[in-house]
């Protein structure tokens, strides 16, 4: 199972849970509150790996390693008790949590170091208990959350004591030491605890691109031997790495360094546990919660109906390979990258600029020239739907001078029509009074605001290929039809539409997402893309309403 079918289990589950709430009787308050406490574990899911080691092992660059980032801020010394968690936002921030009170405070993430080190934030004085630091990493985005815990073996015996305590929490445990010395007495004491916890541990053994290779085999057989005397039947595995490298080289795109930093084979062995034993049993578990849930309420061929869709969907994920990892995934970001920054279609904005800048000077127009006046009732007026954009920007007294010599026309019109001979005749002359798209002028100027934009964004495409590709906005569905039209290169127009495909899965993704934590009543743990994911999907699909509604030219 990869990460991307593991959420969609997630959501199908919402989907059946949502069938159900309409079968849940209105008095039953204890039958409601079991539905939300259902979706509140769908939308608090995720996997939380905890890093743990003394002060200078290289958790946070092993964290940046992972995440393909080096935005984390590295060699700053841990405050009491703060933890700090890495999760997933729209935009880079850090979001601070307080002791003794509610309200959270936003920073900065280069701020960070004020708030929590022993010299920016002496003796916690700030009352900070954790640090969240949101970044927008693909891997976050899909459920991972990563805990930088203070660092063992610290002066300041509470920071020992806070990544003991946070340890329940936690899905698996990263003890990261280094060949510098590996495995301290305090890491030692903390692994014997650990182990009683039942948590996964992952023992990684950083910075080896500091060490010769017969000094790397020295201390891996050493620390084997360490926890040896621990660790029944059989010792964990030990993963030499380098997340030094491992960055550089997802930054380069160096594959063959990337091997070397032994990061891939780390990242395989957390995927294969997560993806595959914690999530199944999540599934399994939760499955089994809707069944009981089912049960308990009034028997009915609905609820017949839902209880063998649940039956079905954990046979699905039961049979699929639990090997994957999020690169065999596919993801859509992984071949176009920035998708969470995309802006609004491209083409839609350069018409609505078109229309603002001619609208602007239109209805001047009409109130200063009598010939302008004259003209656009001779043409009808405007259609109906360009008539109220025109009313948007006009004044009431700007409607008053420009108009009547329109509405003067009709009326002329329809005495003619009232005292010809042939009514039959007249439903088909009436419709002839309103503008069509050849007839109203702001149609001709969207309409020619629309074919320069295409020619525009093909021209560019042509020229740079991939490059403007990867630099369109979220062209709207009605453009995307006439760019593919227009493009007449095969393979530029498949890489066009599979790119479209690839934004519409993941708005799609948001949407759900925000559904289930609007179900569970944790609007808050949304995030900005899935909080405006309603009207983001709604422009994809449909575009700018005062670009796309009017009638189009064929």
């Amino acid at each position: 199972m990869d990460l991307r079918e593991y959420e969609q289990s997630k959501f199908a589950i919402a989907e059946i849970l949502r069938a159900a709430s309409t079968c849940v009787p209105e008095q039953r308050i204890e039958l409601h509150e079991h539905l939300r406490n259902l979706f509140v574990r769908l939308a608090e899911d995720r996997f939380k790996l905890v890093f743990i080691g003394r002060f200078n092992r290289g958790k946070t660059s092993l964290m940046n390693a992972l995440l393909a980032t080096d935005r984390l801020p590295t060699g700053i010394v841990p405050l009491t008790s703060v933890i700090t968690a890495v999760g997933y936002g729209s935009k880079e921030r850090v979001i601070l949590k307080y002791q003794s009170r509610g309200l959270d405070s936003e920073i900065p993430l280069q701020a960070l170091p004020q708030h929590v080190t022993q010299q920016g934030n002496p003796g916690n004085v700030q009352g900070i208990t954790r640090a969240e630091i949101q970044l927008p990493a693909e891997i976050l985005r899909r459920g991972f959350y990563f805990v930088d815990t203070p660092g063992l073996g610290s002066a300041i015996v509470e920071n020992t004591l806070t990544t003991e305590a946070f340890l329940p929490e936690a899905d698996a445990f990263v003890l990261v030491t280094s060949y510098e010395s590996p495995l301290s007495e305090e890491e030692v004491r903390f692994f014997k605890a650990a182990t009683i916890s039942g948590r996964r541990p992952f023992i990684v053994l950083n910075k080896h691109d500091t060490v010769s290779t017969d000094e790397q085999a020295a201390v891996l057989d050493f620390t084997r031997e360490q926890l040896g005397a621990f660790f029944t039947p059989e010792t964990p595995p030990i993963f030499s790495v380098s997340s030094t490298d491992g960055l550089r080289a997802k930054q380069s795109g160096d594959a063959a360094r990337l091997n070397t930093s032994g990061i891939p084979e780390l990242e395989a062995q957390l995927f294969a546990f997560l993806l595959g034993e914690k999530s199944s049993v999540f599934l399994a578990r939760t499955c089994d919660r809707v069944r009981k849930f089912l049960h308990e309420l009034p028997p009915s061929a609905k609820i017949e109906s839902l209880a063998v869709e649940i039956d079905d969907l954990v046979r699905q994920f039961s049979q699929r390979d639990q090997s994957l990892s999020l690169r065999q995934v596919g993801d859509p970001a992984e071949a176009f990258p920035n998708l969470h920054r995309l802006s609004t279609c491209e083409i839609c904005a350069q018409i609505a600029n078109r229309l603002w800048n001619f609208l602007s000077k239109y209805q001047y127009e009409l109130i200063i020239n009598s010939g302008e006046r004259q003209s656009f009732a001779n043409r009808g007026g405007l259609c109906p739907f360009h008539a109220w954009q025109l009313q948007s920007v006009a004044s009431p007294y700007g409607m008053c001078v420009g108009y009547p010599p329109l509405l003067d026309r009709l009326s002329v019109e329809l005495n003619d029509l009232a005292s010809g001979a042939f009514l039959e005749d007249v439903p088909k002359k009436l419709a002839k009074l309103v503008p069509n798209d050849q007839e109203c002028a702001l149609c001709d100027v969207r309409n020619g605001a629309e074919k320069d934009a295409v020619a525009a964004t093909v021209r560019r495409l042509k020229e740079s290929g991939e490059r403007a590709i990867n630099s369109l906005s979220a062209i709207c569905l009605p453009h995307v039809a006439l760019l593919a039209a227009a493009i007449q290169d095969g393979d530029l127009a498949r890489s066009v539409l599979k790119r479209q495909a690839a934004i519409l899965r993941r708005y799609a993704e948001d949407m759900r997402r925000y559904a289930v934590k609007h179900d569970a009543v944790r609007r808050y743990l949304a995030s900005q893309e899935e909080t405006t994911a309603a009207e983001r999907g709604l422009l994809l699909v449909s575009g700018r309403r005062q670009v796309n509604s009017a009638p189009r030219e064929r």
